[in-house]
């Protein structure tokens, strides 16, 4: 569980944001950039993420509240009131409650707002991805306390869309993620987002609430 919950802090750090003053260029990309994804009734993303030791894929799918997140070896299924952590390897699901406003849980489905409170953030450049014009933000989170030192975030200048982010924690270690597809407005029913025991014979059932 903790390395899924550092895997998924990674994930939410997407917008994260940085330094001393809010900068009114990067507030002003981070605004379009929020207000695209929210305008989105549902949307599903495939990703890359990794340091110096290799990468790995992710898939992410959010509808409203809801979300299902596919990464390091491990499910999670969240109906907006219950989540499911599923780890393949074991056979084994950990079923807790969800509360999308405890400061302890993790959602992908406010990601996009997350750099409204706590954080700093400055625009540092413009640069090309192909075709691409990214608008490069550094976010710097205001509690000395984080494990992270800032976060650099690149938007489609065009579309607003975010195409990747690049983690520098204190320790030096960086964590970069990449957007390899993103589809908005996918169909998906409810049912998608709920664990379903009969798929996974066997399984072991932690009930943690």
């Amino acid at each position: 569980m903790k390395k899924l919950a550092w895997i998924l802090s990674l994930t939410l750090f997407a917008v994260l944001p940085a330094v001393a003053q809010k900068d009114k260029r990067a507030q002003t990309i981070l605004d379009a950039m929020s207000g695209r994804y929210k305008s989105l009734n549902s949307y599903q993303a495939s990703f890359t993420y990794g340091g110096a030791g290799g990468s790995e894929k992710g898939d992410l799918t959010v509808k409203d509240d809801k979300f299902r997140l596919a990464v390091g070896g491990q499910e999670v299924y969240n109906d907006g009131k219950t989540m499911s952590t599923y780890m393949r390897e074991s056979n084994e699901v950990n079923v807790q409650d969800y509360d999308a406003n405890s400061s302890g849980e993790l959602n992908p489905t406010q990601i996009y707002s997350l750099y409204k409170k706590g954080y700093n953030y400055r625009f540092l450049k413009e640069q090309k991805q192909g075709k691409r014009t990214l608008e490069v933000i550094e976010l710097t989170p205001t509690q000395t306390k984080n494990a992270v030192s800032n976060v650099q975030i690149s938007v489609d200048k065009a579309d607003k869309s975010i195409r990747n982010w690049v983690i520098t924690n204190k320790d030096g270690k960086k964590t970069s993620y990449t957007i390899t597809k993103f589809t908005p407005n996918v169909k998906v029913s409810d049912s998608y987002f709920v664990f379903d025991n009969s798929k996974h014979p066997g399984v072991e059932v932690v009930d943690l609430r």
